[in-house]
């Protein structure tokens, strides 16, 4: 992960469709990024025009995209049509540590995901914080109740850390089954909005 602390260079570069066999999410190559230091450590925040595009921790941070793609987005500046966005989200994370935000209002630009993903990420930005949810509960509410799997997976890969809050879905039992940004953080993400990991059963 030392590289990502490194975000820099000028060449955009698409990712590929698919590695070692699994579906990898296409981002766009014309993002724009922001790092914005939070408790649980920097994040890297990216836009394009219409939104915000990804929310990865630097560090520790499963499903990130891919490096060369990384280095290609160029640091938003002044005048950027995305440096608002980025603005925006930083600004409400830095509210959001500090007690006085819970509910995110910036737009999101969902497109790295395919339809089936965009419809769980949509599910997983209506648990409000100091709620959990589980894998079981967005199946139906989606109206997929068999693809337990298929959910689990779209939520790993969920681009936008926090503010689309996949941190609040726990498993049937209340097991913290994992979270790709660790599940340290998830436990401190929870208990910031005032679950106890006491309330939760930790896997």
């Amino acid at each position: 992960m030392e590289a990502v602390a490194q975000l820099c260079g000028a060449t955009r570069v698409a990712t590929t469709g698919k590695i070692k066999g699994r579906i990898h999410m296409t981002f766009q190559v014309h993002l724009h990024k922001k790092i914005v230091a939070t408790p649980l450590g920097d994040m890297l925040l990216a836009a394009s025009n219409s939104g915000l595009a990804g929310a990865w921790f630097v560090h520790g941070q499963k499903h990130l995209p891919e490096e060369v793609l990384m280095k290609s987005w160029p640091i938003a500046s002044k005048g950027d049509l995305a440096q608002a966005i980025l603005d925006k989200a930083s600004q409400q994370l830095v509210q959001y540590f500090s007690g006085q935000l819970k509910v995110f209002d910036v737009p999101l630009d969902l497109s790295s995901g395919t339809a089936f993903q965009q419809s769980v990420w949509r599910e997983i930005s209506k648990i409000a914080a100091g709620k959990t949810n589980t894998y079981g509960a967005i199946c139906k509410a989606i109206n997929k109740p068999d693809a337990a799997r298929a959910v689990g997976a779209a939520v790993g890969k969920n681009p936008i850390s926090i503010i689309i809050p996949c941190h609040r879905v726990v498993g049937s039992t209340g097991a913290l089954t994992g979270y790709a940004g660790g599940l340290d953080r998830k436990v401190a993400l929870l208990e910031l909005e005032g679950i106890s990991s006491s309330q939760q059963r930790i896997f």
